[in-house]
């Protein structure tokens, strides 16, 4: 299958910039509204679950995982995307984007056929099983089957647990080529593609990943793409593969996140980070808190420095056995362990309910992961205690004029967080 504009429409190039922006209204919990003007071309919004004509058994899975009322990005994007039109939708971290399409899928899929007919891509293994258990979550009275595909675990099993039938299969790229390819999942079956955290699976190295994947799939497969930011370069790569999407996208200079307190610390010299985080250690009054650092080896080194000094913390990052990230991150999501140091593995979409700080120690590389690694605080609606990162004296300048919303500096006086 080409990429060819005879594939797929120009339609979408011809009316991206599309109709005014559309403020919309929102009067649901605090902390879910999708912040600023929006650029869409789908102006309908269904403030209820039960106005989507959903089937019964997917309402009653929605109610006894806790919702209540679709949040903002749900009152929007689930009604085009179970009317099988192809999606790009945006909300800022924690609003509900992986149920919005999980949702969708449980809707349309015939759980009588025992076989895959949705298939969500995900940029990292961690966050392909947190989307897995959603999924199982919603449709537990569906008694949908659903099957988490990930590098790091046994090719077999995966085998077994396709041939045995599931109706959506999740993972990252590399594994779900690699069962495609062994015809372990029949990808004309498929009738639904997302990706979940589109920006970072497009504008990445899993870009040629992906497009391995989507051609391999059947030409009229509706597509989903789901994420906190949409940088212009993924919007005109989507256009490659979407039919006159449906866009639900908030204007980035709106884009902000609110419910989380955010604050700098100017530091003179590197060396003098790790004592300053040693200090808030003791200081900040946290639940749990993530330290966000922009290597691996710089995650390690800082985790053996903290180790030294006799505090108690975890690390995880891409270079680590699977078995051992999934006992990392339920450690960190049960509370055993109270701070996890990590690479931006851990700022997509991985949601842990108690994480009330965000420690930058690394400046983020540019402004979608600011979003992503503050936004593990403060998700649907709770409200984090705060984001701090530490930033030399000359990119103060830089920051103010960069970042997605003012900062506070604040002197070493931590108590002033509290």
């Amino acid at each position: 299958m080409s990429y060819s504009p005879e594939t797929r429409s120009e339609s979408w190039q011809e009316d991206k910039n599309g109709p005014a922006k559309d403020q919309g209204n929102y009067d649901g919990p605090p902390g879910l509204d999708t912040v600023g003007a929006l650029d869409t071309n789908w102006h309908e919004v269904v403030e209820s679950f039960d106005d989507m004509k959903l089937k019964e058994e997917l309402l009653r899975g929605i109610y006894a995982y806790g919702f209540e009322k679709p949040s903002a990005i749900q009152q929007r994007a689930i009604m085009p995307c179970i009317q099988g039109r192809d999606v790009i939708a945006q909300a800022q971290s924690g609003t509900g984007k992986t149920a919005t399409f999980s949702i969708s899928i449980l809707q349309q899929i015939d759980t009588s056929i025992r076989e895959c007919q949705a298939l969500i891509l995900a940029p990292t293994r961690e966050l392909a099983q947190q989307i897995q258990k959603v999924v199982i979550a919603l449709g537990d009275h569906l008694n949908a089957k659903c099957h988490a595909c990930i590098g790091g675990t046994n090719v077999r099993e995966d085998i077994r647990q396709l041939e045995s039938g599931v109706h959506v299969v999740v993972g990252t790229p590399g594994r779900v080529y690699d069962m495609i390819t062994r015809r372990a999942l029949r990808a004309n079956t498929i009738k639904l593609f997302v990706l979940d955290e589109a920006d970072e699976m497009l504008s990445r190295g899993f870009k040629d990943q992906i497009h391995d994947v989507f051609k391999m799939l059947s030409s009229d497969v509706q597509v989903i793409l789901l994420s906190a930011t949409m940088p212009d370069d993924v919007l005109e790569v989507s256009r490659c593969f979407m039919r006159e999407p449906v866009r639900i996208l908030v204007q980035k200079e709106e884009l902000t996140l609110e419910g989380i307190k955010q604050f700098f610390i100017s530091i003179e010299m590197e060396d003098w980070k790790l004592d300053t985080l040693c200090d808030l250690y003791d200081t900040l009054s946290i639940a749990q808190a993530v330290i966000f650092c922009n290597t691996r080896r710089k995650v390690d080194w800082l985790t053996e420095s903290m180790h030294t000094r006799d505090f108690t913390v975890s690390a995880m990052h891409g270079d680590m056995d699977q078995r051992e990230r999934e006992v990392i991150m339920r450690q960190f999501r049960t509370g055993s362990s109270r701070v996890l140091i990590t690479t931006d593995l851990l700022a997509r979409g991985i949601d842990v309910q108690q994480v009330s700080c965000v420690i930058n120690y690394d400046l983020p590389t540019n402004r979608e992961n600011y979003i992503h690694r503050i936004g593990r605080g403060g998700r649907f609606g709770r409200k984090a205690h705060s984001s701090l990162y530490f930033v030399s004296c000359i990119l103060l300048r830089y920051l103010n004029e960069n970042l997605p919303t003012e900062l506070l500096k604040r002197t070493l006086d931590t108590t002033m967080w509290k």
